[in-house]
């Protein structure tokens, strides 16, 4: 299959020759498991792009007025203008409607849409029975994982500073909430960052515990979290950050969590510097110590990694997977294009993007010079099916 390359993709856009349909819906075949970024533009639509080569392929389809939230293989959760939620097919028209945002049911919390995107969640039981907030879906933030085998799909979202997650499988027509506040036992309560693999679903909780959701049941979901001796706490011995070799003024840093293909879950820190047109940014990967720690002792039980092996972290998804040269994915290495996709973290400076690939061994980035002129609002990366 013969890509388009941007000049080709523009000009067969504009014309609106057949080859272009054609190529489009064919492109799928050459570029399934390659890391492939999503670029949301500022004028509207979107564009794929397979940065190591340059390469930029437009969509048969016209996505303006969605804002794409989250993917798995070539599906992506988005949300339309009129706050409805789709998955759709990015190489094709095809598409999944999902229940409405006000559908949630049986749990602790009703949703009222009070607007076009604004909706009204009120607490329906516990000690605080009444209690209300209003909030938009401009901030919505979602998980989305498919089964590509059986078409099976767990969609998650959750509104700003929201007070639970929503939810909903394959087959159903409404939401079930899970509380992250109220009627959670207290070391599980708040959330910092969450991933969402398979039928497992991982939180990072404000006080740095890691929470475990089954959602594989027909009745709701289970939690099965163990608290371990130790919450997910950096070690505190100071560190001079690679490449950074003066006081410079920090605009952005979160902690997130990722899974490896074995289940372990990593807490990934990044951190960015003034100015920001010179990327100062850094990674740390940190893991539980395998050794026993002492249980009187406040010794941190995580040990910085400075490897993760044959694998590629993919930041946007939240998990690992296998590197694999003939696909460029990269071993050993974090692709990364902001530090917010689902958490509300701390940033200077709105939207911060900086899609680049960090070697953690190397302690090296890779930026792509074909991007830096574009104007976009939003980038992930996401590996087709």
């Amino acid at each position: 299959m013969e890509g388009l390359d941007r000049p080709a993709a523009v000009a067969a856009k504009r014309s609106g020759s057949p080859k272009y349909n054609e190529c489009a819906k064919a492109m799928r075949p050459a570029l399934v498991g390659s890391p492939l970024l999503l670029l949301s533009q500022e004028e509207g639509g979107i564009r794929l792009c397979k940065p190591g080569e340059d390469m930029f392929y437009e969509t048969t389809t016209d996505f303006s007025g969605y804002r794409f939230l989250a993917s798995s293989g070539k599906w992506f959760l988005v949300v339309d203008s009129r706050s409805d939620l789709y998955i759709i097919d990015v190489f094709s028209d095809e598409r999944i409607r999902l229940p409405p945002l006000e559908s949630i049911n049986g749990g602790l919390y009703m949703v009222e849409r009070v607007g076009s995107n604004e909706f009204k969640v009120t607490l329906i039981r516990g000690i605080f029975n009444g209690s209300c907030s209003v909030h938009t879906t401009k901030y919505l933030r979602g998980l989305l994982w498919v089964d590509d085998k059986n078409g099976d799909y767990v969609v998650v979202w959750q509104f700003e500073q929201g007070q639970f997650l929503g939810f909903c499988k394959k087959g159903d027509l409404h939401y079930r909430d899970i509380p992250i506040r109220v009627d959670v036992r207290r070391e599980f309560r708040g959330l910092k960052d969450v991933v969402l693999k398979g039928y497992s679903l991982y939180s990072l909780v404000t006080r740095s515990f890691i929470r475990h959701i089954d959602l594989s049941g027909q009745d709701g979901f289970k939690d099965v979290s163990v608290i371990p001796r130790f919450p997910m706490w950096k070690p505190d011995t100071p560190r001079v950050d690679f490449g950074v070799t003066e006081i410079k003024k920090v605009i952005s840093f979160s902690d997130r969590i990722a899974v490896t293909t074995s289940g372990e879950v990593l807490l990934v820190f990044t951190k960015a510097y003034e100015p920001f047109c010179e990327r100062y940014r850094i990674f740390r990967v940190y893991k539980r110590d395998p050794k026993e720690l002492d249980p009187n002792t406040y010794d941190t039980s995580l040990v910085e990694m400075e490897s993760i092996g044959d694998e590629a972290l993919f930041f946007d998804l939240g998990i690992t997977v296998p590197a694999d040269h003939t696909l460029g994915i990269e071993p050993n290495s974090i692709y990364f294009t902001r530090n917010d996709r689902f958490g509300h973290k701390y940033c200077s400076i709105p939207c911060l993007i900086d899609i680049c690939v960090y070697n953690i061994a190397t302690r090296t980035i890779k930026r792509f010079p074909s991007l830096s002129n574009l104007k976009l609002k939003d980038a992930q990366w996401f590996l087709p099916s």
